[in-house]
């Protein structure tokens, strides 16, 4: 049987994940918590980037609405369903790595989910803001052609080359509607 992911290891607590974790919105960190429960609670021996689409599409509107509406996001996680009820996608006894990351990472992520969270972090810092939101965390995941969140996409038939673009136009609108109600203020 594979080790259980433990809520917070000795790994998880170091300064990796604090500075990881302050770079979230408080929205994604939310995220990150479900992804990190479903993972313990399927008996996944990590936290890869099919349990973060998962959370993802379960937990923002922002996320669901860059996808072709209703009958695709429900496919969606009809696939996150089965895989997490152990039918259907397999991946439990294998470790998600594209190649593009160390595969010595902290405990209790696969290594693309990894490089996912921190890619997140590095998209909202180019936009000059503190901290990921979720469809930051989105466009890096499906910018991995190797994720299997990515694999889930494909066979739900959404096209990752399509929605990157449709994520940076949700985010561009998503900024500039803050700033719009930041100077209606004054």
């Amino acid at each position: 049987m594979p080790p259980r992911i433990p809520s917070q290891s000795a790994a998880e607590s170091g300064p990796h994940r604090t500075e990881l974790e302050a770079g979230l919105s408080d929205e994604l960190a939310s995220v990150v918590s479900a992804a990190r429960r479903r993972a313990l609670r399927d008996g996944d021996r990590q936290i890869d980037t099919a349990h973060l689409l998962h959370s993802l599409l379960e937990s923002d509107q922002g996320v669901r609405a860059v996808f072709d509406g209703a009958p695709q996001v429900a496919r969606l996680l009809g696939y996150l369903v089965q895989r997490s009820i152990g039918y259907g996608l397999r991946w439990q006894s294998a470790v998600e790595d594209s190649g593009a990351v160390p595969v010595v990472v902290e405990a209790g992520w696969s290594p693309v989910a990894a490089g996912a969270m921190e890619g997140a972090c590095a998209r909202a810092g180019l936009r000059g803001e503190a901290r990921a939101r979720c469809l930051d965390l989105l466009a890096a995941i499906v910018a991995d052609p190797q994720a299997r969140a990515v694999e889930v996409l494909r066979r739900a038939g959404a096209d990752a080359r399509v929605l990157l673009p449709r994520i940076e136009s949700a985010l561009r609108n998503a900024c500039a509607g803050e700033y719009a109600d930041e100077y209606a203020d004054e």
